[in-house]
C-alpha cells in the first residue's frame, strides 16, 4: 500500500514538471500545444510498447480489457484536447484550477458508484484539505487573467478535461484487477495517441516545431508521460482510486514551486496557505501506514 502511494506521489510531482517545460518549449521552439500533446503521446507509447515487452511479456489482453483501453486511450486524447483548448479560451491558471480541483472530487464520486470504494471521514478530510489548498495555489491575487470573450466556453472544456482525467483513473483501477500494469499503459497510450495524432493539422510548421524543440519534447514523453505513468499505474493496483486523486495534488504543488524557485514568480499569503493546506491533506493521509489504510 505504502509503496503504491510512493509511486503516484513520484508521478504527481513528475507530472508538476510540465508547465515549466511547456513554457520553455512555447519560448524557444513556439511549440503548439496540440503538437505538444501529440508528441508527448507517441514518445510515450513508442517506449511503453517494448517496456511492457520486456517486463511483461507479450502484451496480451483480455477483451474486456481491451476495450476498456480504448476508452481510456480515447479520455486521454480527450483529456489533452479540452485542456490545451481551454488553455486558449480561459487562461493557464483558470483552466488549471478547474481541471485540477474538479478530478479528485469526479474520481472519488465515481469510484464510490463502481468501484465500490468508500469515502471515510479521513479520506473525505483530505479531499477538502487538497482541493482548498489547491484553489489557494493556484488562483492566487493576480494570477488569473480577466475572462476574455470565450472564459465560459473554456471553463466548461476545463471540467470536461477534468471528467475525462477521472474517467480514465476509475476505468484504470477497474482494469488492473485482470490486467498488469505495463501492458495496461502501452495499449493505453497507443489508442490516444492515434486518437489524437489529426490535431496536427491544425498546428504550424510541426516538422520545425520538432526539430527546434525535440529535447525538451523528449523529456515530456519519455518522463513525464511513459515514466509517469508507468509508476501511476503499477501504484493505482495496490492504491484506491479516490485516495491516488488527493495524491495528484502533489502535481500543481510541484509546478508552483518550480515556478517560485526557476522563473522568480511570488507565491504570496494566500499561496503560501494553499502550500500548507496541501500538505496538510497529504499528511492526513500519509501520517502513519496504519492512517493509509484506514483512509480506504
Amino acid at each position: 500500500m505504502l509503496s503504491g502511494v510512493v509511486l503516484i506521489a513520484l508521478a504527481a510531482i513528475s507530472w508538476g514538471t510540465t508547465g515549466s517545460v511547456t513554457t520553455v518549449l512555447v519560448a524557444r521552439a513556439g511549440a503548439d500545444p496540440f503538437l505538444i500533446g501529440v508528441s508527448r503521446l507517441w514518445i510515450a507509447a513508442v517506449l511503453l510498447v517494448p517496456a511492457a515487452r520486456a517486463l511483461a511479456g507479450p502484451i496480451r489482453l483480455a477483451p474486456m480489457d481491451r476495450w476498456r483501453c480504448v476508452a481510456m486511450g480515447g479520455c486521454m486524447a480527450g483529456y489533452q484536447a479540452a485542456y490545451f483548448t481551454a488553455v486558449t479560451m480561459a487562461g493557464i491558471t483558470v483552466a488549471a484550477l478547474v481541471a485540477i480541483c474538479s478530478a479528485p472530487l469526479m474520481i472519488a464520486a465515481l469510484a464510490t458508484i463502481f468501484l465500490d470504494e468508500r469515502v471515510s471521514a479521513r479520506l473525505a478530510t483530505a479531499l477538502m484539505l487538497g482541493v482548498t489548498g489547491t484553489i489557494l495555489l493556484v488562483a492566487a491575487p493576480g494570477t488569473i487573467a480577466a475572462p476574455s470573450g470565450h472564459f465560459a466556453a473554456g471553463v466548461v472544456l476545463a471540467l470536461c478535461a477534468g471528467a475525462a482525467y477521472a474517467l480514465y483513473a476509475v476505468i484504470a483501477k477497474a482494469s488492473l484487477a485482470t490486467a498488469a500494469p505495463l501492458p495496461l499503459a502501452a495499449v493505453t497510450f497507443t489508442v490516444a495517441a492515434v486518437l489524437l495524432t489529426p490535431v496536427m493539422f491544425w498546428s504550424t510548421a510541426p516538422s520545425e516545431q520538432l526539430a527546434a524543440g525535440w529535447l525538451w519534447l523528449l523529456y515530456l514523453g519519455a518522463i513525464t508521460t511513459a515514466g509517469a505513468y508507468a509508476l501511476y499505474t503499477i501504484g493505482l493496483k495496490s492504491v484506491p482510486a479516490s485516495v491516488a486523486g488527493v495524491i495528484t495534488l502533489l502535481e500543481p504543488l510541484t509546478a508552483t514551486s518550480l515556478g517560485v524557485l526557476i522563473f522568480g514568480e511570488r507565491l504570496g499569503i494566500a499561496g503560501t496557505l494553499g502550500a500548507l493546506l496541501m500538505f496538510s491533506a497529504l499528511a492526513v493521509l500519509l501520517i502513519t501506514r496504519r492512517g493509509v489504510k484506514r483512509a480506504v
